[in-house]
């Protein structure tokens, strides 16, 4: 059993971020980068699989900047077999279509039984990677899952939704997605850091995919605006002059809050 889980290099939620008003991107200076949270859940997932199955391998993939080789390194240290960095400056913007269409001949290079991703992003929230994956490797695909259970030949899992509980369940090879209802993902030992140095860690470029990397044919979608957020304004102040329920009431009215 192979199971390559997706991993992606995102700015700490906590931290300062912004977009460059020039090129639409996040400036990834002005905040540390961390390995995304739902992607922590799903190397735990795998890895809690490779616990009972010792011949399963998980490899974790990522198609991102240089500067994200720390994030594919933790993965390891999380206990991770090996990992796959796609790094390529035509790749440097690249939406939703692109990254599936790099990530797909990745894992065709790769080969996989289960790719494990996480549902939506922290950075760009797109929510259709898996799916488009699925698409172009010609797999089933069961997203959303609260609930990742992988058996002899399927994986299976549980899906809610605002109004249904659903058993979802997809023949390998596979492509499945995993929300925030699974469990956190282990903590790095000193051990696993001092062993994640002698994994095996590739680097891919579009070339070695075979990939076409004239920026003519990249992305299908483009970004027509950005703006800085503009500053918060003061909220409105009712002083109390005898009349501040009446001015409150037309207030909430006027703004169609009740």
């Amino acid at each position: 059993m192979k199971i390559v889980v997706l991993v992606k290099d995102v700015p700490d939620t906590w931290g300062e971020r912004s977009l460059d008003p020039e090129t639409g991107l996040t400036r990834r200076g002005d905040s540390d980068h961390v390995l995304d949270e739902i992607n922590e859940r799903a190397v735990e997932v795998a890895l809690t699989h490779a616990d009972a199955h010792p011949d399963a391998e998980v490899v974790v993939l990522s198609m991102a900047p240089d500067a994200a080789v720390p994030t594919l390194r933790k993965a390891l240290a999380m206990g991770a077999h090996s990992a796959v960095h796609v790094v390529d400056d035509a790749l440097r913007g690249a939406d939703l279509s692109l990254t599936a269409e790099v990530l797909a001949a990745a894992l065709r290079r790769i080969g996989f039984d289960l790719v494990v991703a996480g549902n939506l992003s922290t950075d760009g929230a797109g929510g259709a990677l898996p799916a488009m994956l699925a698409e172009h490797l010609r797999v089933a695909h069961a997203t959303s899952l609260s609930k990742l259970e992988i058996g002899d030949g399927e994986v299976s899992g549980t899906r809610v939704t605002e109004s249904a509980t659903a058993r979802v369940s997809a023949p390998l090879p596979a492509v499945t997605s995993v929300t925030e209802a699974l469990p956190d993902g282990r903590f790095p030992t000193f051990k696993g850091i001092l062993a994640a140095k002698k994994k095996p860690y590739e680097t891919l470029t579009l070339a070695d995919l075979g990939l076409d990397a004239d920026p003519a044919r990249a992305p299908w979608s483009i970004m027509t605006a950005v703006a800085a957020r503009p500053p918060r304004a003061a909220g409105t102040v009712i002083v109390d002059e005898g009349d501040a329920g009446e001015r409150l009431a037309a207030f909430l009215i006027e703004n169609r809050l009740v």
